[in-house]
């Protein structure tokens, strides 16, 4: 018989679930706990009433955007745009697409005159062009209750053993005094994405296999990239208790899934996000990539901006109408899917994304053979002010070519800074090739993924 999350739960689990990250939250200001629950309640409605909730809270959220953020008002006024005239979903589409440039030049007037203390982010501009933006505290709560959600979905809870292999260097750098109690509390143990040499890899295998975690989350390629190490070394990781694998910030590939899933013997989780976008989507146990539809209304367009319905794969765009701070309306994220239009066996009402298609950041190879997440190589150029967009091709393990837009040519320093860098992370003998461009070349065949099973294959 299949035990229900609340008789599976151990008493400490139940205690920090129920008690201290509630506490955790309150002392935020977060209200993710009041959140979860009503998530839990509105998961099980049908699909038009899930619309009618949906339409109501974009009203709401349009008429407080246009009263308290610059940008908003102005482009409203502008194109004559009526929150209150707003009847159906499908009226979004009479307003213009938010993409990374418009943010860019509109940060300050994107920030609503209510706002209190700002958190400010950046992506990890995988696509090439990282951005700036921040968020507020109803976002994160908002953002938090949903992963939460769907955490619960399948039988682990906040509190139960975890293992995340996670971080950039910036957020590995920054865990302090308090946020490892916090992290001792709530059984999280984070271990490094970014470098995978065969010695690491056995110190994270022994790791997992000590605390015998209930959950595992990270990178998709990073954790088949373990799982594979474990096969090859006859390490076996099946027999330690993991319910489930927790992936996202990638494409996952079905040779992924199955790998990670066989080594560790859990199913493995899907879902779909970012720290621009939002929580926007997560995998349930029937299989479903349910969308976070209480707050996210995603739409699907083709090359010249039209809607499509479901079925026809294209670019994702994202409205989350918990973004009153930093508002995030018809957002452009760049990655491609497809909506599904049936309802989930699970029998939650939550819409489906059927497929994501278009995300992929896996890893390189060092000249040592070191495999590293490919974020080691874009997190150098990432926070450079005088860089607009980039793109990096590992060509082989020799040579990787780095293709720069700039505001301005680079001086010699800085180009040797960037050199050296990417030098310390493949290796001194490896020849950087820095191309400063007007505009980013098209994609040949130098996504991280394609070219290190290509080197892998040598």
């Amino acid at each position: 018989m299949k035990k229900t999350l609340t008789e599976s739960k151990s008493l400490y689990t139940a205690w920090v679930s129920g008690c201290f990250f509630p506490l955790h939250e309150m002392l935020k200001r977060h209200t993710s706990v009041a959140l979860r629950k009503q998530l839990e309640v509105s998961q099980w409605w049908d699909g038009e009433r899930l619309q009618e909730l949906q339409l109501k809270k974009l009203r709401d959220f349009l008429m407080q955007i246009q009263n308290h953020v610059p940008y908003y008002r102005h482009l409203f006024a502008d194109t004559g745009f009526n929150p209150a005239d707003v009847q159906c979903l499908s009226d979004l589409a009479r307003l213009p697409f938010l993409t990374k440039s418009v943010i860019k030049d509109n940060t300050d007037a994107l920030k609503s005159d209510m706002a209190g203390n700002l958190a400010r982010y950046n992506t990890g501009g995988s696509s090439g062009e990282p951005l700036v933006f921040f968020i507020g505290k109803n976002r994160t709560s908002h953002d938090i209750a949903a992963k939460w959600r769907a955490t619960r979905w399948w039988n682990v809870d906040i509190g139960d053993p975890e293992i995340v292999i996670w971080g950039s260097p910036i957020e590995l750098g920054a865990q302090d005094r308090l946020r490892n109690l916090r992290d001792w509390i709530l059984r999280t143990k984070l271990l490094p994405a970014f470098e995978m040499s065969e010695q690491k890899i056995d110190g994270f295998l022994a790791e997992i296999h000590a605390m015998r975690p209930k959950m595992l989350f990270g990178y998709p390629s990073a954790l088949a990239h373990i799982a594979r190490h474990a096969r090859a070394h006859d390490i076996q990781m099946n027999d330690i208790g993991v319910r489930v694998a927790f992936v996202t910030s990638e494409r996952l590939y079905d040779d992924q899934r199955k790998l990670i899933g066989e080594t560790f013997n859990c199913p493995v989780a899907n879902g779909y996000g970012g720290r621009d976008a939002g929580f926007i989507a997560h995998e349930c146990p029937d299989g479903g990539m349910h969308i976070s539809a209480e707050d996210i209304i995603v739409e699907i367009i083709d090359a010249q901006g039209n809607s499509l319905p479901p079925g026809k794969s294209g670019e994702i765009v994202v409205t989350h109408m918990a973004t009153h701070d930093f508002p995030f309306v018809r957002y452009r994220t760049g990655d491609i899917a497809i909506l599904h239009d049936k309802p989930c066996t699970c029998g939650r009402g939550l819409p489906l994304i059927r497929e994501v298609q278009g995300r992929s950041t896996d890893f390189v190879v060092a000249q040592d053979g070191t495999v590293m997440h490919g974020l080691a190589l874009i997190y150098i150029l990432r926070d450079l002010p005088q860089i607009e967009a980039f793109k990096i091709v590992q060509e082989s393990l020799d040579q990787t070519h780095i293709f720069l837009v700039c505001r301005e040519a680079l001086d010699k320093a800085l180009l040797l800074h960037i050199e050296r860098a990417f030098k310390t992370r493949l290796g001194q003998a490896v020849n950087v090739l820095i191309e400063q461009v007007t505009q980013i070349p098209a994609e040949k065949s130098g996504k991280f993924r394609y070219v290190v099973s290509k080197i892998a294959g040598r």
